[in-house]
């Protein structure tokens, strides 16, 4: 690593820097401004001071969250935890959603996923102020953060030169609590049992802080440790329509050489029609293909229907531990360490059927007014079972050394030293077993956007002896990632004149990551289910719980059984066996970067009143060297090495209209690193699965660049009571250099392909080949009237919308890659509308929240250039409401129940792009949410 070059370049700004004293993440003016340090102590987390009322629990969180935001320089929503080990929620992502302008997605496994903030995915994830990540990944999943060790989560929505410059969409900071936070022994626990109504199953979630401070000679000390554990077993059921092909109608045109009711196939270089078009093959009746020089009339029918029916269950175990030691009363020193784990295994069982054979064709029923066939009857179909079972592991480590100066009354110097390590590891067996069954039956939309199936015979599905042992997939899977990480911060201050205060600081960060991964499948077995013994077969039941008209049984291998009996499998199929197999490193990458800010802060005042200015400039070096391997072509090792650098600038404005009336303005800028796996050239593939004549793709670009971001922000704040508060925000993101997919034929022999095996791929790449504008309005409230009746007293209100428009230019591609026009798009995972509202009370002993979010439909994802729909999969609205509530028994026992998801919503996706495809038309997949109770146990003395 080219690490003397970055210094001698950055040289100058670092002398400029350490110019005057280094300034802290924390002020006066803003007090939960975070770098990479460690924040102040001898706070007072579970209180939330309203003037001159302290108020606690479900209140005292909320008003804590509104305290937050009132006092920061940014624009920054908070989650407070009612007390220790009580957020909220089952976990941060959960809890976040009731934040302005954060919306959730991906709700399966009984739990929330994937955060944007304002319609952007890639926050920046901070845990007390430092950067953490997962293996080789440029982001932390927050979901593996037990909400049991949480104190607060500050949600950035704007940034400053003194912050982390990567994430667009914002930075979320996780704090976790320390020994001097409390004023002698603490100990706190928490037992829960969460009852998943779709798995029916009881799963615990425990936890125990354990903390105390002692004063002597030397000065204050106190120690700190908190654990949680959390098991959940889940189960997620779907059913699914397949994508759209041409079919011929029952009566084509003499030349065309088709038969009634057969499917069309691309043909030699896609003469007959193009597969993957964007808005996809026209829909109206009487729409016609070349066909051998003749215009034939065509249907558009789904090549498939599928169920997937998943069993999981994961695991969480974590734990902080912090020591502190205050010398005297201006200095502090910290020593901690954070661990977070996950233990995951799933074991889906699938059934996949075609319904593209056209032997003794029937007649079809189509959509009114168009050419889609919503109903079919298909003869002699092949389809297949397949048995898929995953195990997956990761250990994440966070060690950490800290010290804060005071500088008498002036000023504060901060240093933290962090390392972290994080390792992952996945293996993966799949085993498919196959049939041709007599006849299907299928309404592709039988309401609600759930298609209905049957074969001729459904009582077959569970006969071992019907069905017979196909491919094998076995593969697996290691990441890696490491970096040291130091920060230098300082700040000195000014009570007169226009400069009130100074802040400067470095960082200089070493990353390293690697991955390693393993495959080998196997072709067809031919031989019968049966052959494996009863103790291999598994054979579900209850499926999709009555909600569909669908098979609700199959058989097929046992997922833990092909894991434990792994080499037993291998053998059948003559595969090397787990004393043969090796992983083969895939990349191997250091990144360093180097930063360095420099922040003032001013104050004049106009018509009588404070007008606070925050300027600041952050410049930011990165080096790179990046080892691919390339696993095709025996290891070939490829390196690159690539640099970059770029000046930051931040300005923040915030006018005290009056003592209750706030105005914020705020512009700064950031970037969005590209993930490593998104730079790496190794090719992952997947065979001709629906005769296309080539088969897909993906793979990295290694001279991918970092994506910019300007932002600008525009808040007014009327904090109209001393717990109430109403706030509307303005902004606009304008983003330059979005990474989007290109698609490009490629020959790749000697891949080892199995299913469809072929050379010719559509392979896809991300590119910085876009640019696009977010822009939005939210609109926030907290208010807690003083009105009501006794009984009623301390019932609120929390509730916020959000309004986004987002548009981004999309390159179209030929099959050779060449940009032949460009489309415009909404930004990936932005619904237009969100809102949320929450009803909270807390009134004596008893507290409790109940709480709805929805979000307008948004695009998803895009699909592979495959096939004749568009390739827009977007997701119908959606929603949750959830209820907290908790009991105080005395001041050191209190209950908890909790239940998630009453209204047992769905979650569906389905095909559209611009005005084509609809919810009707072009339905897709639906899964069940699963509803889940937890009931609970809390003490703390």
């Amino acid at each position: 690593m080219a690490f003397k070059p970055i210094f001698l370049r950055t040289a100058s700004v670092v002398a400029l820097v350490l110019a005057p004293p280094a300034f802290a993440q924390t002020t006066a003016d803003d007090a939960t401004q975070t770098t990479e340090a460690a924040e102040p102590v001898n706070s007072t987390p579970d209180e939330a001071t309203s003037g001159d009322i302290i108020v606690t629990g479900v209140r005292g969180s909320i008003v804590g969250a509104l305290n937050v935001r009132r006092e920061a320089t940014q624009i920054v929503d908070s989650i407070v935890a009612e007390d220790v080990g009580k957020l909220p929620d089952n976990n941060v992502v959960e809890a976040l959603q009731r934040v302005t302008g954060v919306q959730v997605t991906d709700r399966t496994g009984g739990e929330a996923a994937t955060i944007t903030i304002r319609g952007l995915s890639d926050p920046l994830t901070t845990l007390n102020g430092r950067n953490i990540f997962t293996a080789a990944g440029q982001s932390f999943s927050l979901q593996d953060v037990s909400a049991n060790l949480v104190k607060q989560v500050d949600v950035y929505k704007t940034r400053s030169a003194d912050q982390i410059e990567t994430g667009l969409a914002g930075q979320i900071d996780v704090k976790t609590r320390r020994p001097l936070d409390f004023d002698g022994f603490t100990i706190s626990g928490l037992a829960r049992g969460i009852y998943n109504e779709q798995a029916d199953s009881f799963n615990p979630n425990i936890a125990l802080l354990v903390s105390d401070r002692w004063e002597t000679g030397i000065g204050d000390i106190g120690l700190l440790v908190n654990g949680s554990y959390s098991r959940t077993k889940y189960r997620n059921m779907s059913v699914t329509a397949g994508a759209l092909v041409p079919f011929a109608t029952e009566t084509p045109p003499a030349g065309s050489g088709l038969a009634p009711l057969e499917r069309i196939f691309p043909g030699e270089g896609n003469v007959n029609w193009q597969p993957g078009l964007d808005a996809g093959l026209p829909t109206a009746p009487g729409s016609t293909l070349d066909i051998n020089g003749v215009d034939t009339p065509y249907y558009l029918s789904r090549d498939a229907v599928f169920s997937s029916d998943l069993y999981g269950k994961r695991e969480r175990p974590s734990f902080n531990a912090a020591l502190q030691w205050a010398p005297n009363s201006s200095s502090v020193y910290t020593a901690e360490v954070f661990y977070a784990g996950f233990r995951g295994e799933t074991s889906n069982s699938m059934m996949f059927s075609f319904v593209d054979f056209w032997a003794n064709p029937q007649p079809v029923e189509l959509y009114e007014g168009t050419n889609i066939v919503k109903s079919r009857v298909a003869n002699d179909v092949y389809g297949f079972n397949s048995a898929d079972y995953t195990r997956s592991k990761t250990d994440s480590f966070v060690y950490a050394l800290n010290g804060q100066w005071d500088l008498g009354q002036r000023g504060k110097i901060t240093a933290d030293l962090a390392y972290q390590t994080s390792k992952y590891q996945t293996s993966f067996i799949a085993m498919r077993t196959e049939r041709v069954a007599d006849q299907i039956t299928v309404d592709f939309n039988a309401g609600g956007g759930i298609p209905s199936y049957h074969f001729s015979d459904d009582s077959l599905l569970t006969d071992p002896a019907s069905w017979n042992i196909a491919q094998l997939y076995d593969n697996g899977g290691r990441d890696k990632g490491s970096a040291l990480t130091g920060t230098l911060d300082g700040y000195y201050t000014w009570d007169e004149g226009f400069l009130r205060q100074i802040k400067a600081g470095i960082r200089v960060d070493d990353r390293k990551a690697s991955s390693y991964v393993r495959t080998q499948d196997a072709g067809v077995l031919g031989r019968s289910l049966t052959t494996l013994g009863e103790d291999a077969l598994f054979t579900n039941s209850d499926f999709f719980d009555g909600r569909a008209d669908v098979p609700t049984s199959w058989v097929l291998p046992k997922g833990s059984w092909l894991y434990d009996n792994a080499d037993t499998v291998r053998g059948l199929y003559g595969l090397p066996t787990s004393d043969q197999l090796r992983m083969v490193k895939t990349f191997n990458i250091e990144e360093v970067t180097m930063s360095a800010y420099l922040l003032a802060d001013g104050e004049i005042s106009v018509f009588g009143r404070p007008l606070k200015i925050q300027g600041g400039i952050r410049y930011v070096d990165v080096d790179t060297d990046y080892d691919f391997f390339d696993r095709y072509n025996n290891g070939a090792q490829t390196s690159v090495s690539s640099g970059s650098h770029r000046w930051l600038p931040s300005f923040t404005a915030r006018y005290e209209v009056t003592p209750t009336l706030r105005v914020r303005f705020n512009y700064g800028e950031t970037l969005r690193r590209p993930n490593f796996g998104d730079i790496n050239p190794n090719y992952s593939l997947t065979g001709d699965l629906t005769n296309v004549g080539y088969g897909s793709g993906t793979a990295g670009t290694a001279d991918l660049q970092p994506t910019h971001s300007k932002n600008y922000d525009l808040a007014v704040e009327w904090y109209f009571d001393r717990d109430s508060a109403i706030y509307v925000t303005g902004f606009r993101r304008e983003i330059e250099g979005l990474v989007v997919p290109l698609t490009v034929m490629e020959y790749i022999p000697n891949n080892g392909i199995v299913a469809g095996a072929t050379n010719n791929f559509a392979i896809t790449r991300p590119a910085n080949a876009s640019d696009g504008v977010l822009k939005g309005v939210e609109v926030g409230l907290t208010y807690f009237p003083k009105y009501l009746p006794s009984f009623l007293d301390g019932l609120g209100f929390v509730g916020s919308l959000t309004v986004l428009d987002s548009k981004q230019n999309i390159p179209q591609t030929d099959s050779a890659g060449n940009i032949t026009g460009e489309a415009t798009s909404s930004f990936f995972n932005v619904s237009d509308f969100s809102y949320n509202a929450t009803l909270a009370y807390d009134n004596g002993p008893v507290g409790a929240r109940l709480s709805y979010v929805w979000r307008k439909e948004f695009l998803h994802n895009n699909e592979a250039r495959l096939f004749a729909n568009p390739i827009g999969v977007w997701y119908r609205p959606e929603s949750s409401l959830d209820f907290q509530l908790s009991y105080k028994v005395n001041d050191q026992i209190g209950l908890t129940f909790d239940a998630v998801n009453l209204t047992n919503q769905k979650q569906q996706s389905y095909y559209r792009f611009g005005s084509a495809g609809g919810q009707d038309t072009d339905n897709l997949g639906t899964t069940l949410l699963s509803r889940t109770f937890a009931v609970g146990l809390r003490f703390s003395m």
